[in-house]
């Protein structure tokens, strides 16, 4: 066999919530690139339609869907819709999260309805398209990978107003190692990639402020933050066969940043 068939994911199908963002897309044209036809889902159907495009402008497979997956009966639509089309899942990539940026209050006066906001962005985000990928690849009785994006704030605090944030990443490690343990017996693997801040739209602002990148930067060795094309082989590598007896692990993309603490 050569070392590059391990990646192969020919034969695979893929779902993406979250795939018309920044990250989200970035993944999915890299796992069509190896060859799986990508389920994109989000709520903006401009954006998923543009991911699909790009990825079947370069020869690939992809299906863009429209729906909230935080509503359980849109999740379960998705993952129908893409069986329908494709035959099977054998993948999911949660790519849905974020809003660290947007919502920043003191611990102590985090406000109820931003937290649930963040709560439900990042985790319930999470939890309901993979609940029903999971469902059909336990029928399908031949395995399967998920892959969670989580953050470096799942594990450090930062002193910026981050309550929610660093709480619902902190859940998705959780699930993640959770997941492994009960779909280990199904052959269904469970990993997260960690990363820190990457340069995507969704961070602008808070990269834009010169002191507060600086800061960033002066605690990440390599010294700089990360791109989307950093989190891509990580993420090949727990999408396809190269990672087949690793389960429950978390990947920090964080250029060293969590081995200095």
């Amino acid at each position: 066999m050569k070392t590059t068939e391990i990646f192969d994911l020919e034969g695979r199908v893929a779902v993406v919530p979250g795939g018309g963002g920044a990250i989200g897309s970035a993944i999915a044209q890299g796992l069509a690139g190896a060859g799986a036809a990508v389920v994109l889902v989000g709520r903006s159907r401009e954006a998923i339609d543009e991911a699909a495009a790009r990825i079947t402008e370069s020869g690939g497979k992809a299906l863009a869907i429209s729906a909230d997956v935080t509503d359980p009966e849109q999740a379960q639509r998705s993952i129908d819709e893409a069986v329908a089309e494709f035959g099977r899942i054998d993948i999911i990539v949660n790519a849905i999260g974020g809003g660290a940026g947007d919502v920043l209050h003191a611990a102590e006066e985090y406000p109820g309805e931003a937290w649930d906001w963040i709560m439900e962005l990042n985790v319930r985000s999470t939890l309901l398209p993979t609940q029903a990928a999971v469902r059909q690849m336990i029928t399908q009785g031949d395995g399967g990978h998920v892959l969670n994006i989580s953050s470096v704030r799942g594990q450090l605090g930062i002193n910026a107003g981050f309550s929610a944030y660093v709480a619902a990443k902190g859940a998705i490690d959780s699930l993640t190692r959770q997941w492994a343990t009960e779909w280990a017996e199904h052959g269904i693997t469970v990993n997260a990639i960690s990363p820190t801040f990457v340069d995507t739209p969704q961070v602008a602002a808070l990269l834009g402020d010169p002191a507060f990148k600086a800061g960033i930067i002066s605690r990440i060795p390599l010294g700089r933050v990360g791109t989307t094309d950093d989190l891509l082989g990580p993420a090949l590598l727990f999408c396809s066969g190269a990672s087949s007896f690793v389960t429950g692990q978390i990947l920090t993309i964080d250029g060293g940043l969590t081995a200095t603490q």
